[in-house]
């Protein structure tokens, strides 16, 4: 096992010995690259000084890039110059051959006029040209005269357009073949048809001023209907309020004043009812305004009549309805003192806490609660008690607070 190991390691060491002479090869081969880059590197530094000498290259080549934009833009501007100078000169040459080719046939154009002024002026007793143009007008006149010449060839031409239209319209009515009538037969139709138009003109005139005079009395008519219906409106709130309150005996009026004085009571009395029970509701009775109704909001809002209440209820409707009118008084005179008799004993525990409670809230303002009940039970609840005590002879027994032994009252046989 061993000598496995030692053939193992002499084998890597042969590797590594080949390695090592490769790599030793190829360093010689780097060194011998490095040596003939060194001798570039000095040839073209010799190349350098012959060439700048101690010249900064960076600024040398940023002048020679300079120079040669400079060149370039030189070069540019003198070819678009040049291009301009072609281009102008092509079309100052098309120009001349145009001009040219016109000479060229006006030519015989020429000859032949100047032939026929010759001509004319040999006709018309010129000795020459010169004659001409002394006899000729000032410019001045001539040009007045091509301006009148003008207008003239303008009016002939509309004047030649307006007959053409008017030849055309004639033939256009004459193949209409309105009528068989000559003139003289026409004549005295077409007069009669005139005044015709003219009397239907004048009685549209006096149809369009009757139909003005309309116009103006619908507006007054307009304006009085709604003199009119503001009136019947007045009429009729003073017809509501002679419904309200208009009677020879004034009993409409009474139970209208009633009415409102029994709406008021009920919202004073409801203020209170809302404070001990959440579920009525005291109404005024649709057929006799001046009774009362119950509504139920534990029955959806039923509507029941006040005769159809329990004992409790009847006891709390009835409470509020006195705490009401108290309270109602009370705007206008002071209320001090309540009295309640009887009615406690048909209340169960919680309606007879609430009542109590309403009731405590009314002394705390001040008020004097004084209530006359047999119930046992109030006994614990009120504390300052004023207890009649029945004696002998039909007399009675005062004790409690503000009453001394002596008190005694008859009874009410």
């Amino acid at each position: 096992m061993l000598q496995r190991k030692i053939e193992q390691l002499e084998s890597e060491i042969k590797t590594l010995e080949a390695v090592i002479e490769t790599q030793a090869k190829t360093l010689g081969e780097r060194r011998e690259q490095m040596e003939n880059r060194r001798k570039e590197v000095a040839d073209i530094g010799d190349q350098r000084k012959i060439l700048f000498g101690d010249k900064n290259l960076d600024v040398e080549e940023r002048r020679l890039n300079e120079a040669v934009s400079a060149a370039e833009n030189a070069e540019k501007q003198a070819r678009d110059e040049h291009e301009k100078k072609r281009e102008s000169f092509n079309q100052a040459k098309q120009r001349v051959e145009s001009l040219q080719k016109l000479i060229d046939d006006r030519e015989p154009l020429l000859k032949k006029t100047g032939i026929e002024f010759s001509g004319a002026l040999v006709r018309y007793g010129f000795a020459d040209e010169a004659g001409f143009q002394e006899a000729r007008l000032p410019p001045d006149a001539r040009d007045g005269l091509a301006a009148r010449a003008k207008e003239l060839e303008d009016a002939e031409t509309n004047l030649q357009a307006l007959r053409r239209d008017r030849e055309e319209r004639l033939a256009k009515e004459v193949d209409k073949k309105i009528t068989d009538l000559s003139l003289e037969e026409a004549e005295p139709l077409l007069t009669h048809h005139k005044d015709s138009l003219k009397a239907l003109q004048d009685e549209i005139t006096d149809k369009k001023g009757e139909l003005n005079r309309n116009a103006i009395a619908k507006e007054g008519l307009q304006k009085s209907l709604i003199v009119i219906e503001a009136q019947r409106k007045e009429r009729q709130r003073w017809d509501n309020l002679d419904r309200l309150v208009g009677s020879a005996d004034g009993k409409v009026y009474r139970n209208f004043v009633q009415g409102l004085t029994f709406d008021l009571m009920i919202g004073y009395a409801n203020q209170q009812l809302k404070q001990m029970s959440e579920r009525y509701l005291l109404v005024r009775n649709e057929q006799n305004p001046l009774e009362l109704d119950v509504m139920d909001n534990d029955q959806a809002g039923e509507i029941r009549s006040t005769r159809n209440l329990s004992g409790g209820e009847s006891f709390i409707v009835s409470l509020s309805l006195a705490l009401g009118l108290s309270q109602m008084a009370s705007r206008k005179v002071r209320v001090d003192s309540l009295f309640l008799d009887e009615g406690f004993g048909t209340l169960d525990e919680e309606t007879l806490d609430t009542a109590l409670e309403t009731l405590a809230s009314l002394r705390q303002e001040g008020k004097l609660i004084g209530v006359i009940s047999h119930v046992p039970a109030l006994k614990e609840r009120i504390r300052n008690q004023i207890v009649v005590t029945p004696q002998s002879g039909g007399r009675s027994r005062l004790s409690g607070p503000g009453c001394s032994g002596s008190n005694s009252v008859e009874r009410a046989s």
